[in-house]
């Protein structure tokens, strides 16, 4: 039998506040290792992983990891094993994709698909162009309101809508606007595909109030404006204060750090640019005469310079750091290639605690709609390779 939700998110709360000194330090910002010498050996096992094994241990953390000789592998694995719903229904017309991007259309299938319609009117948060709200009101044949604070996209929308016949509305609606519980009530749902932080959070602390019911797949909870992690439900307040668990905005962001595998000229790309970063915190610490990291801004794809010094040059004016006037480039490049394969062994222990506080989170969401009354159930849609951010939480 699984754990019921409060089981699960008790016992997920207790192992990521038993192992937070581990999983909290960022590899990349230290030169040492994180968790010092508290665990004799895992340090020395992870830096002695050949390459092929580091790819398939940042794939599949769980599966015959050497991380089980230290740390609760297997316990780990069985509280983020969850139910994929739902089977879902078969591939919807291709047509029906039109303007949408291939990966995305695949996502709004599966997601579209596990929504619990009912009697309910449907809603739309965070619409964008309205592509999950056409995609719903084809399937189900009725009317969808889509809100979206873009004005533009509203336009762009309407006007997909309108030249397929759908009785779509995309209205511009600020949802984190005093206004925004309007569009909500007990007879409407409200479906939400990978809405960020504060947006996702807004709408269940709405939906808690008015008695909406909900079909959510959270995404970037770091997308928030507050420094330090407050869960939204009681009972996640209560836990995090029991085990002395605390979550600041980067630990948020570890839980959306799994991508889907992306094409080899991208992972190099990402390679060199990680390598690159890490060679020139090597530069900066000696060149500020401060051994510390300074974080530096992110590069668009496609915009790293177009070598090693000049991309130092650049984030040295970035974060008005002097050079020296010699500088041997190819050494510090090598240093922090040398870097990246150390940070990547350690960073292991992070990827494993990666998806238990993606699922503790989304228990916390959970467990604030079972305590406004719902019927919760929280699944997946689709499969990993699809797209990671698979969760989905679903009011009945």
């Amino acid at each position: 039998m699984s754990p019921s939700h409060d089981q699960r998110f008790q016992q997920l709360s207790t192992l990521l506040a038993e192992w937070q000194a581990l999983w909290r330090p960022l590899p990349f910002q230290q030169r040492e290792t994180p968790w010092g010498g508290c665990l004799p050996g895992l340090a020395d096992t992870l830096l002695a992983l050949p390459d092929d094994e580091v790819q398939r241990l940042q794939a599949a953390p769980f599966e015959a990891s050497p991380l089980a000789a230290w740390l609760p592998v297997d316990e780990l694995a069985a509280l983020v094993g969850l139910s994929p719903g739902a089977s879902p229904a078969s591939a919807l017309p291709d047509d029906w994709g039109e303007g949408i991007g291939a990966r995305k259309w695949r996502q709004i299938q599966a997601f579209a698909s596990r929504v619990s319609v009912g009697d309910h009117a449907l809603v739309e948060w965070c619409a964008g162009k309205g592509h999950l709200g056409r995609t719903l009101a084809r399937l189900h044949r009725r009317p969808v309101t889509g809100l979206e604070w873009r004005s533009a996209l509203c336009e762009a929308g309407q006007g997909l809508a309108e030249r397929q016949g759908l009785a779509v509305r995309l209205q511009s609606q600020d949802v984190m606007a005093p206004d925004a519980g309007r569009w909500l009530a007990a007879d409407v749902r409200v479906a939400a595909l990978h809405a960020c932080g504060d947006l996702h959070g807004r709408l269940l602390t709405l939906a808690a109030e008015t008695g909406t019911a909900v079909s959510l797949a959270p995404c970037c909870y770091h997308r928030t404006a507050a420094a330090d992690y407050r869960a939204l439900s009681r009972r996640g307040r209560a836990l995090m204060a029991e085990h002395g668990l605390r979550l600041s905005r980067e630990d948020l962001a570890m839980a959306v750090q799994e991508t889907v595998t992306a094409p080899r000229g991208v992972r190099r790309h990402r390679a060199r640019a990680n390598a690159w970063r890490l060679g020139f915190d090597l530069l900066q610490r000696e060149a500020r005469g401060r051994d510390a990291y300074l974080p530096v801004p992110s590069l668009a794809y496609g915009k790293l310079p177009d070598d090693f010094a000049g991309f130092c040059r650049w984030a040295a004016e970035q974060k008005g750091v002097e050079l020296p006037t010699s500088v041997d480039w190819a050494a510090y490049e090598a240093a922090g290639w040398q870097r990246l394969a150390r940070v990547s062994r350690l960073e292991l222990v992070r990827h494993l605690f990666r998806r238990p506080l993606e699922v503790w989170l989304a228990l916390d969401r959970v467990r604030l709609l079972e305590e406004a009354g719902f019927r919760v159930s929280l699944s997946t849609f689709c499969e990993r390779a699809l797209t990671p951010r698979n969760l989905l939480i679903e009011t009945h």
